[in-house]
Formats: structure tokens, sequence, C-alpha cells
């Protein structure tokens, strides 16, 4: 017996719940790649990939993943043999260091948990001790998407002030853009990443790089460049070489009426959305740790993302039991833990396309595996998650 027939929840950290209009925009036949319409397309995702991070700088567009992403931001403003200091708070800051590394960038990680966000006083400590300026940039993730860990930027660019230090500060959104606020110029942030599969809610397959002053003249001079990364090549006259080649066209149709959605509702509304939802499921998992069985991953309730939530489950009761019954039962996809997490938690995404009933549902079907498999846990998880809309959320 199930109660599953019917729509599809899809409560993973990426990709997201892909909106109906988005899908639509898809469903129509190729269209040529040099003048036109497509031309429009490619002018107004540019521009609208600024606004929503929040910069004047350049953006690209890369038919890749995020990690395509990161690649394009490390070749073009870097060189052979530069270090970096590459923040850990998870998995993701990490793996991206380690591409660096692949590419022929002397790699430092400064140490950190997945239970903590990255430490300002650390950053500033350690990159005063670069007397002689060897660290030429500084990576780190706003939200890492396996410990669910949202990093203070605006901190750690304080940091990197505080030590005079000239490094390049690059922060990848893909998280955390479209989730929570980010202000790039605001920041001063040299060079932001994001991709369009999760608060972009278009399907995997466009990596964006946005890159400021610092970057562009850094750019100049990198010689990690290749033809297919390289923003000068993507700078031509030639509407095709902004893709070197054939442009994405489908994942270009969706993500115009994507970035429609996102600035029709308004990107502070989207913002406060997402801190609403993330609240009420913190409300729901607060509860359930009242049975001992469960817990927040992040430790300090300030550090928590507010684009998913990472849920520890006592390995003696098992979380595959809690996402296999959620799936067979109810037809609720929720996420995996990953890296050192596997297998002992659960990640439940509040991200994208998704609203209050979507969001209930999914904690309710964790809450009937819960109650299922006699998992001991707090009761009234969904009225405390109803509760807090209820209040936060006036008539």
């Amino acid at each position: 017996m199930t109660v599953r027939t019917g729509r599809d929840f899809l409560g993973i950290p990426g990709p997201t719940t892909i909106p109906d209009d988005v899908l639509i925009a898809m469903h129509r036949p190729a269209i040529q790649i040099y003048t036109g319409e497509l031309v429009e397309y490619t002018t107004f995702i540019l521009d609208g990939l600024r606004k929503v991070f929040r910069t004047d700088g350049r953006t690209y567009i890369y038919a890749a993943n995020g990690h395509g992403a990161w690649e394009a931001a490390l070749a073009n403003t870097l060189s052979r043999g530069d270090k970096i200091l590459v923040l850990n708070s998870g998995r993701f800051a990490h793996n991206w260091g380690e591409m660096g590394a692949m590419m022929g960038i002397e790699v430092e990680t400064m140490p950190g948990t997945w239970r903590d966000p990255v430490d300002p006083a650390a950053v500033e400590a350690r990159l005063k001790a670069d007397a002689g300026a060897e660290i030429k940039a500084v990576l780190v993730v706003q939200i890492d998407t396996a410990s669910g860990v949202v990093n203070d930027i605006p901190a750690i660019r304080a940091a990197i002030d505080a030590a005079g230090h000239d490094a390049l500060f690059m922060v990848d959104t893909i998280a955390s853009l479209a989730c929570m606020p980010y202000e790039m110029d605001g920041w001063r942030v040299d060079v932001s990443i994001g991709g369009s599969q999760k608060g972009l809610m278009t399907p995997p397959g466009l990596g964006f790089v946005a890159a400021g002053e610092r970057a562009l003249e850094a750019h100049k001079t990198a010689d990690l460049r290749t033809k297919y990364w390289d923003w000068t090549e993507r700078e031509g006259p030639l509407h095709y070489q902004k893709y070197c080649g054939t442009p994405p066209e489908h994942l270009l149709f969706g993500q115009r009426k994507a970035l429609e959605i996102l600035f029709a509702e308004g990107l502070e509304n989207v913002w406060e959305r997402h801190r609403l939802l993330a609240e009420a499921t913190r409300a729901a998992v607060s509860v359930w740790a009242e049975g001992a069985a469960l817990d927040f991953n992040i430790i300090d309730p300030a550090s928590r993302a507010n684009s998913l939530t990472t849920v520890r489950v006592d390995e003696a009761h098992g979380v595959d039991k809690v996402l296999d019954y959620a799936l067979a039962k109810c037809n609720v996809t929720v996420g995996i833990a990953i890296g050192e997490l596997k297998g002992k938690a659960m990640r439940i995404a509040h991200m994208g396309y998704v609203n209050a009933p979507m969001l209930i549902g999914m904690l309710a079907s964790v809450d009937m595996a819960l109650k299922a498999h006699r998992i001991p846990h707090g009761s009234g998880a969904i009225q405390a998650a109803v509760d807090y809309l209820g209040e936060a959320v006036p008539a």
C-alpha cells in the first residue's frame, strides 16, 4: 500500500524542480544561431545574470555544469605555478581546489570542518603571514551543498582587507544564487560562479561566470587560458563566439524564461521566500531532534543555509530507510548525503521553484517515514513548520 500516485516531488539540492513555463519555453524547434532572436536571448541572459549577481562586471555563459565554471574562473585569471588558498567548509571548495591542482596551480587548503563555516579570523591570519604575496586567489563557496553551511562572504572580504592582501577573491554561488542575498560588487568579490540547475530553475548544463575589474585585469596576463574558456574569445564580434561554437539553444530558451519568472517575483522577494521556507524547515527539524536520533549537521543556527538543510540521522536507525520510504510510499525524493556524511544524513532542499505546500509535503513525507520505521523523534514537527509560516506570513 502506498500514497504515491500523483505528481512526483523533487527535494534534492540540484537539479531542482523546473517550472512548467520553463519546460514549455524549451519545447520548440531549433533556430539559427548567427543573428536575430537568439542574439537577443543571449543579451537578455547576460544582462539578467548581472542583475542576479548584483554586478556591473562582465558575465559569461558556458555550455557546462558548475565544475566547468570553476575551471573557467581559474583558467582566465591565473598562471601555471600560481598559488591559491582554498577555504574548506565541506566538499565543494575542496573540489574546486583539486581542479586547480590538475591545471598546474599550487593549492593550499585551509582546514575546516563539515559542521562549521569558514573562520574569517583564520583567513586574516594566514594572509598576513603571506609576506611575499605568493597567494594569488582566495576561493570559497557561499553555501556548501554537502554540509549545508553558509559562509559569511562580507566577513571574509573584510578579513582579506584587514590583512592588506591583494589576492583575487573568488566565490562559488552555485547553491546560493537567487536563494539568498549576494552582492558581488557591494562585497567586492572579483569572480563569481554559478550554475543553471539550482536557484536559477533551469536544467543542468549552463555554467556562469561574472568577472569584476580586477579579474579582467588579471586575465590579460593569465597563461592558463584556452580557447574554449577564454573571456577574450567570448568578447568577439560574432554571436557564436560567445559560446565558442554552437550555442546550447534550448537551455537558453529555458534560462531566459526562468529569469523572467525571477524578475517578476522580485529578487528580494525570492530571497525572502527562501528564508521563510528554510526557517519552517528548521522549525520541523528542531522538533524531530527532540528524539535524539536526528540533528542539524551545522552547529551554529546562524550558519545554516537557506537553500538546503542537512540533517544527521543516527546510524543505528539508518537514513536510507527514511529516504526509501519517502520515495516508495509518497513519491518524494529527498536528497542523499555525500562525502563524509554519506549514509549518515539527508539533505532537504528548499531552493528554486518551491512553495509552502511543496515544502510541507516533503517534510510530512519524512515525518511519515520516521513514524513508520519507529525512529525516535519529537512529535509535532509539521505543525511547528505550519505555525512558523502562519506567524511569519501574515494575512
